[in-house]
């Protein structure tokens, strides 16, 4: 027999191959959060408050609907909403007619200028935003923030 023996080698434990879904969760979430503030500050010369924002985009982009389901959406109560539509109304950025099945209702609707208001208020936030990465990133740094773009949007439709 030799006198070296040979022993296998124990199993140690790897090291992480990347951060923990814990930490990047925690990351994300904390840049997601500082860049909706960035981006909200972005358009901070708008008529409109960030809740008011909010419903006009829900209406833009999902169509008419009623107080009460704009308060479901929107995570508020009943109240809270006409509030907000009242100050919409009076700048004449929504409007209301009667629902067409149930006359006790009405169907709020975003105007034109109302339209035109929340299409200034994104083309600056995405104005903004372009301005930064064009300025702030190399075109290797672009493709990698567009592959997380793609990444994000996958946990986000999940």
């Amino acid at each position: 027999m030799s006198g070296t023996s040979e022993k296998p080698e124990s199993a140690a434990p790897q090291p992480p191959v990347g951060p923990t879904a814990e930490r990047v969760a925690t990351d994300l979430s904390a840049v997601v959060g500082r860049l909706l503030r960035r981006l909200r500050s972005s358009s901070a010369d708008s008529l409109l408050t960030p809740s008011q924002r909010s419903v006009l985009a829900r209406l833009e982009d999902g169509g008419p609907t009623t107080t009460a389901a704009l308060a479901r959406a929107e995570l508020v109560r009943p109240q809270s909403m006409r509030l907000t539509l009242g100050a919409l109304e009076s700048q004449g950025f929504v409007t209301r007619a009667p629902h067409p099945a149930d006359g006790r209702k009405s169907v709020v609707s975003a105007t034109q200028e109302g339209s035109t208001v929340l299409a200034g208020v994104r083309a600056a936030k995405r104005g903004w935003l372009a301005d930064a990465i064009a300025g702030e990133l190399d075109g290797a740094e672009r493709r990698t923030l567009a592959e997380a773009v793609e990444l994000i949007g996958r946990l986000v439709d999940k």
